[in-house]
């Protein structure tokens, strides 16, 4: 089922992240996990995919495996960076021959051996081009990434929403938010989305904060901002890794309790691959 129907059919749409074991790591590795995860029953699990095309193969493992043996259904991440158009036809046909039916467009990270990589050489520079061409060449159900609080690499947030709206009417079908950590953040993101004709359903995305070191890297990465509430219990527990954890699973707790008072398309969990974690925040919220 295409996840676009989903959508049409519950509210809210749960769903999980997972990404596959590095290649020096047995695949196999990830399968313990998803027979933990699939038992949650979330509506759709999503797959990664390395910079620059790294683990693609085992993307598409990983997500044959959700959707043909665990009947979930699979949203298959791909980017475009690195790739011919050539390529993304042939991943696509890959994907298409496995019943795979949901892609995620990203443009993706570079190589990480290629800092001064140069996106204006590819085939497609922006994720609303890889979209545009998604749509025009297959009959995939196609999502795409929100920056609730604006992308990295856009100075302002008024053009960031432009750009969004731009990549969604390329044919986007559905959105997952970035990670934040303050609901608020998400609320005003929605209430601009909307006033500009962004009219898909948005999942926000919610990742706990199990970890105080990770969690400064993630967000180092993609910008989210820390919340006093949050850098409080982060300065408390970071050095007990049991308390940290504890906490940072009733944060997102909390978090999701909140979202899904207030009626929100779904709930996408960046799980870090753990299902025992992720178990709890669901049944803390009555959804396990």
């Amino acid at each position: 089922m295409k996840i676009s129907a989903l959508f049409k059919e519950k509210k809210p749409v749960i769903s999980f992240e997972i990404f596959p074991p590095k290649t020096t790591t047995p695949i196999e590795t990830i399968f313990n996990t998803l027979e933990e995860m699939v038992k949650l029953k979330p509506d759709f699990i999503s797959v990664t995919y390395g910079a620059g095309g790294s683990s693609r193969d085992r993307t598409r493992e990983i997500a044959s495996r959700i959707k043909n043996q665990y009947k979930v259904e699979a949203l298959a991440h791909l980017t475009c960076v690195g790739h011919t158009t050539a390529e993304i036809d042939k991943i696509l046909k890959d994907l298409e021959s496995e019943n795979i039916e949901n892609v995620l467009a990203l443009r993706g990270d570079p190589p990480a051996d290629q800092p001064d990589y140069d996106f204006s050489a590819c085939d497609f520079q922006y994720a609303s081009d890889l979209v545009r061409h998604i749509k025009n060449c297959s009959n995939m159900s196609v999502g795409a990434a929100a920056y609730p609080e604006g992308h990295v690499h856009c100075k302002r947030l008024s053009e960031d929403m432009h750009w969004l709206k731009y990549k969604v009417d390329q044919g986007v079908d559905f959105l997952v938010t970035q990670i934040y950590f303050d609901n608020r953040i998400f609320y005003n993101f929605i209430e601009n989305a909307r006033r500009i004709g962004i009219n898909c359903p948005v999942s926000p995305g919610i990742m706990p904060v199990l970890n105080a070191k990770q969690i400064k890297r993630m967000i180092t990465l993609c910008g989210a901002s820390m919340p006093a509430k949050l850098l409080i219990l982060v300065d408390k527990y970071g050095d007990s890794p049991e308390d940290m954890e504890k906490a940072g699973i009733e944060y997102a707790s909390r978090q999701v309790q909140d979202l899904l008072d207030n009626g929100v398309d779904g709930i996408h969990l960046y799980t870090m691959n753990k299902y025992q974690q992720i178990t709890e925040i669901l049944r803390n919220v009555g959804k396990a």
